[in-house]
């Protein structure tokens, strides 16, 4: 997506080489609680708790979310039940046994259907389920990140591995945080309220910040 062309950048040329929310559909993939039992390049619930809020934040802005299971009637399991529960217009796209989401139809029918250009991907493995669909997307054109704390690896070798890959393959890696804050881009917004909630769900120092501010604000207010 060319910068003129971004309903999200300023006339300062801010935002010109960051994500426009209106051009970004995310795609969580395979999120499944017997692939969760394999990673070990960052804690579960860390994981867990960064897709959750990708999620949440997906509602709030109005971002279109894509999710789709591996084998989930086999070893692999079921998806994360947040996701959906976070996400209700969350769209899952079954496949039939295929490693690579982006050799299912469906799946790439339903990207394609949302005109969007700009795809955010988190997944488990990294190394496969993120890797080989975000490749895929990038040779088909469109510009593609990939949340590394959203996804998970069976070793901390293998996510650097994928991090080196994506980077030669021309997928952008990025965190969960990093997403946040480029789709919230100013305090000045009818949302600020929740996303504060979002930042003390990804970064959990940040939520002890802003209770001591709200804390100390209320104080102030009393002694007047």
């Amino acid at each position: 997506m060319t910068t003129q062309t971004k309903s999200s950048v300023l006339s300062t040329g801010g935002g010109a080489r960051l994500l426009d929310p209106a051009d970004t559909v995310v795609l969580l993939l395979d999120h499944q609680s017997g692939l969760f039992q394999t990673v070990k390049d960052i804690p579960v619930a860390d994981l867990r708790r960064n897709v959750e809020m990708i999620a949440k934040l997906c509602t709030l802005l109005k971002i279109p979310v894509i999710t789709t299971a591996s084998e989930p009637a086999g070893s692999n399991g079921p998806l994360m039940p947040e996701i959906h529960q976070a996400a209700p217009h969350a769209v899952y796209v079954p496949r039939k046994g295929e490693v690579n989401a982006w050799d299912n139809e469906d799946f790439v029918a339903q990207v394609r259907s949302t005109g969007r250009k700009t795809l955010v991907m988190a997944g488990v493995w990294t190394s496969v389920c993120v890797m080989f669909p975000a490749l895929d997307a990038v040779a088909a054109g469109y510009d593609v990140y990939a949340v590394i704390d959203a996804s998970g690896d069976p070793s901390e070798m293998a996510s650097r591995v994928s991090v080196a890959r994506f980077v030669q393959g021309g997928v952008k890696p990025t965190s969960s945080n990093a997403l946040l804050s480029e789709l919230h881009r100013t305090w000045a917004r009818p949302e600020a309220a929740e996303l504060a909630q979002l930042y003390g769900q990804v970064a959990p120092n940040y939520a002890a910040v802003a209770e001591s501010y709200a804390r100390a604000q209320q104080a102030a207010r009393d002694a007047l």
